[in-house]
């Protein structure tokens, strides 16, 4: 069986609403770790300025040693932009697409080191001894090694030894202060906005005061300081200098989250002896800690699935400093290994969501949280905060939003304060306020009148709301839908305890190439909507509560637990006497109806459904028999609008299917 459509990844990616996020200041940037500035490019234009990201962090773009590892590009041989990312006029091409986006470009910045060894760069340099293009021997610090013990009690040698045996760069020289300005001034120039200085920590805060005083205007700097506590040289020493990485955010967020109740996390920042937060970078994982050093601890990963969706959700609902997304890629447990040889942007195709790049930026949980942080910035502070003293949490901040998230086994079931405006709002993780804001393609909260919310979030959960996600009323009927009466009918031998759930919709692939309909970033793009006509089986008539979508995803936000997909009613032709009182679809909501006119064990969906959304008036659907013989085999139906392993079916018709079969029949009403 192939059910492509099914999304199986963590963290689907649900679209987000470009009318949330136009008024909204970015908030949160992104480390594209080890893409290519082609890539990152268009996802500038693509992804990351339509969903409101303020900037990419991108790898050193200078001239490194020549290796397929991913730390070769940590190894500077010049300051040349001839990197494994491309060349200088690649780069400068990213920086004016990534600008005119509205997304800033962050350079990670080597200012401690130069390359280990000896060999030939990327761009043709030879090092050695060193030597390099713009370096002799006298630049440096004597070559000594920093043992794990210095990290403690020697600051010295933290800041003049060699780490991992890299050339020490004498940082307090006046000529090696003047090559590091001049090249992030060149930078600069060609339009970049901020910087990430490597191993600031190996570097004398005072020495990056003196660089600082070179480099021209105000850009954004980052400092990489690891400081878990009991250090030589502290975090605390670079505040002055401009932003530090908290990494203590990181570990005790992860920590937090696999071993001890969300319900710690409501002073969570400085009350945890943390960096004041408008001098913090704050990350759920980053490149180094993800693959176990560089201040690691309990760290989350992408490889964490629902957990780490979890933890972005907090760490960008939660107002404390400026948050890094990261978006790396599977390198299957070898924590050497560099990027994947196919790009993220293959010919039209994104290489995400599979063993290769993972893009966790567009995960909906992780984007949805952006875009949340985007429209709460005018109350950065949190209000009515809720546990039930273990792991499920809400919070808000203030009148702009509120969140939950439940990370237990049981649903969430609470009646919380607000101080959102009474209304119903588009859960953001999850949905896409549509652009004249009466709908939402995911799940709905409801905002009482006395400004509370009564809860409902499943097991490993969350919903996000926000001031701009809210449902405006409208009696204006859509100009561009076409509701038709569509029916299904598929025949399956079934027992007494078994019933047939449905799921279909347009083929992402084909929709995204051949439709214009971007179905990786917002699944809806490919379901069909749906009203349900028969709401008088008791025993399905709850499941078919809050099923609004013919979608490939199975239960959604709000419908019954129990549901596998669109619930459908058992019907017949025939109903002998022996079976007691006759039992209709009319009266009952199963049993005998005159639309089946083929007998026993038709399970019939009856809906009107908006045909505007299928592929000349087709669409797919797939069967799946609960406490039975679950999903049905690989169909190859005849003379369908494009190939497909599922029934196809014609909306507005009445279409008839068999079980693991590709027989079909559609006729008219």
């Amino acid at each position: 069986m192939k059910m492509k459509k099914i999304a199986t990844t963590i963290g689907l990616s649900v679209g987000l609403s470009t009318a949330s996020i136009a008024n909204a200041a970015p908030t949160t940037f992104v480390h594209l770790f080890e893409w290519n500035w082609q890539d990152v490019a268009l996802e500038c234009e693509q992804y990351l300025g339509p969903k409101g990201y303020a900037a990419v962090q991108v790898s050193p773009p200078n001239e490194h040693i020549i290796g397929s590892q991913w730390w070769t590009r940590y190894q500077p041989v010049s300051y040349l932009l001839q990197s494994r990312g491309g060349n200088r006029e690649q780069f400068i091409d990213m920086v004016n697409r990534c600008d005119a986006a509205g997304v800033d470009i962050y350079v990670d910045t080597l200012i401690n080191h130069m390359a280990a060894g000896s060999g030939t760069g990327t761009a043709g340099n030879t090092y050695g001894n060193k030597q390099y293009p713009i370096y002799s021997p006298q630049d440096f610090h004597a070559s000594c090694t920093i043992n794990g013990s210095d990290y403690g009690n020697d600051r010295y040698r933290v800041q003049n030894c060699e780490l991992v045996g890299l050339a020490d760069l004498d940082t307090a020289a006046t000529y090696v202060q003047n090559t590091l300005a001049a090249y992030i001034n060149e930078l600069q120039a060609i339009g970049v906005k901020g910087f990430r200085f490597d191993a600031a920590k190996h570097v004398a805060a005072s020495d990056i005061q003196s660089l600082m005083a070179k480099i021209n205007g105000s850009p954004l700097v980052f400092q990489e300081v690891i400081d878990q506590g009991g250090e030589a040289v502290t975090a605390s020493e670079y505040l002055a200098t401009g932003l530090v990485t908290e990494f203590k955010y990181s570990t005790e967020l992860g920590n937090t989250f696999r071993n001890g109740s969300l319900a710690w996390l409501s002073n969570f920042g400085e009350g945890w002896g943390f960096m004041p937060s408008a001098s913090a970078v704050v990350f759920v994982d980053n490149h180094d800690n993800q693959r176990g050093h560089g201040g690691a601890g309990n760290v989350i990963t992408f490889a964490d699935g629902r957990l780490y969706d979890l933890a972005n959700v907090f760490m960008l609902a939660y107002p404390y400093g400026y948050p890094k997304v990261m978006s790396s890629y599977d390198f299957h447990g070898d924590t050497d290994a560099g990027g994947p040889s196919v790009p993220v942007h293959n010919n039209g195709n994104l290489e995400c969501f599979a063993s290769n790049w993972q893009c966790e930026h567009r995960w909906s949980y992780i984007a949805g949280g952006v875009d949340f942080r985007n429209n709460t910035t005018d109350n950065w502070a949190t209000t009515n905060w809720w546990d039930n003293t273990h792991n499920q949490i809400a919070f808000g901040r203030g009148s702009s939003g509120h969140v939950a998230i439940n990370k237990e086994d049981s649903t969430l079931n609470a009646t919380v304060q607000t101080d959102m405006a009474p209304g119903q709002y588009c859960n953001v993780l999850k949905g896409e306020l549509a652009n004249d804001a009466t709908s939402c393609t995911g799940e709905v909260i409801t905002v009482n009148a006395n400004g509370t919310i009564n809860l409902n979030v499943a097991a490993w959960d969350a919903m996000a709301i926000h001031k701009n996600a809210k449902l405006t009323t409208s009696t204006t009927p859509d100009p561009e839908s076409d509701w038709q009466r569509t029916v299904v009918f598929i025949s399956a031998q079934t027992q007494s305890g078994q019933d047939m759930f449905i799921r279909g919709g347009i083929d992402h692939v084909y929709a995204n190439t051949n439709l214009g309909r971007n179905c990786q970033t917002s699944n809806f793009e490919c379901a069909m909507p749906i009203r349900h006509n028969n709401l008088k089986n008791a025993t399905t008539s709850p499941w078919k509560a809050n099923d609004n979508y013919l979608d490939w995803y199975g239960v959604e936000s709000g419908q019954s637990s129990e549901a596998q997909g669109t619930a459908t009613d058992w019907t017949t032709n025939i109903w002998p006497a022996a079976w007691g009182a006759e039992k209709t679809v009319a009266n009952d909501g199963f049993g005998v109806t005159p639309l089946n006119i083929w007998g026993e064990h038709y399970w019939l969906l009856d809906v009107d459904m908006d045909c505007s959304k299928a592929v000349n008036g087709w669409f797919e659907v797939k069967a799946f028999i609960k406490n039975g013989q679950g999903w049905e085999g690989d169909i190859a139906q005849a003379n369908t609008p494009y190939v497909s392993t599922n029934h196809v079916a014609q909306c507005g018709k009445i279409n008839m299917f068999e079980f693991s079969n590709s027989t079909v029949e559609i006729r008219n009403f």
